[in-house]
Order: structure tokens, then sequence, then C-alpha cells
């Protein structure tokens, strides 16, 4: 009987084995994977860009592009205003350009928009009233 005792805790300590192993392993794997789609992703996004797309850089730089080269992107970032990119730094497209729908005004306000003048601003000719000094520092 402990030779079938002893070949049961054999086989679990085993599989104990194989999971240690096994985990890492699966683990790196699946980080390949992502990358490579990531990768994917990133040249697909880079292979279709084109003159007068509304673009982001990898920094958050909005622009529109203006010319583009094998290894240089020339983004108007302000009418007249030209700036060259490194092709990689090319995140993809604007957000605005992304979300916006056809035919969505552009210029409408959010809807979360304070119109409102802020209440800590004293009114125009009153005097400012004397705050206290909370730095610690005196003059």
């Amino acid at each position: 009987m402990s030779s079938l005792a002893t070949a049961a805790a054999s086989s679990g300590a085993g599989l104990g084995n194989l999971l240690i192993f096994a985990l890492p392993i699966l683990l790196i794997a699946f980080m390949f994977m992502t990358q490579r789609r990531r990768q994917r992703e990133v040249q697909a996004v880079q292979s279709g860009l084109k003159v007068g797309d509304e673009v982001t850089t990898t920094s958050g730089l909005l622009g529109r592009i203006s010319a583009i080269d094998d290894t240089v992107v020339t983004l108007e970032v302000s009418p007249g205003v030209l700036v060259r990119f490194d092709r990689r730094a090319i995140g993809g497209p604007a957000p605005a350009a992304a979300t916006a729908a056809p035919g969505a005004a552009a210029s409408e306000p959010a809807a979360d928009a304070r119109t409102e003048a802020p209440t800590d601003v004293p009114a125009e000719g009153s005097t400012p009233t004397e705050r206290p000094d909370t730095t610690g520092e005196r003059d």
C-alpha cells in the first residue's frame, strides 16, 4: 500500500513542477503575441498615411499632413506653420477626426462647459479682500 501512496504523491509533484515551468512560458508567449499585434497595428497606421489626414503624434501634437516622405512627415499644426516629424512618431488619427460623425458641427460647445464667471474673482471696481498667508513665508 505504501508504494501506491508514493506513486500518487510523485505524480502530484510532477504536475506541480510542470505548472511552475509552464506558467512563465505561457506568460512570455502571451507578451510576444500582444507585442506582435501592436506592431501590426502600428504598421497598418503608418502605411495608411496620406496627405490631408489629421493625425496625432506620439507626443500628443495634432496636425494635418502636408507632405510625406519615406522617413519624414511634415505636419501643418497651424495655418502656415509646418513641423517635420519622423514618420514613426505618428501615433494615429486625430481624436476629433476619429470620433466626429459626418455632418456634425465641430464648433458646438461641450455640454459640460462652464459659461458663468468664476466666483473667486472680485467684481470690477471693488477692492480685493485681504487673504491670509498660507505659505508660511513672511516678507
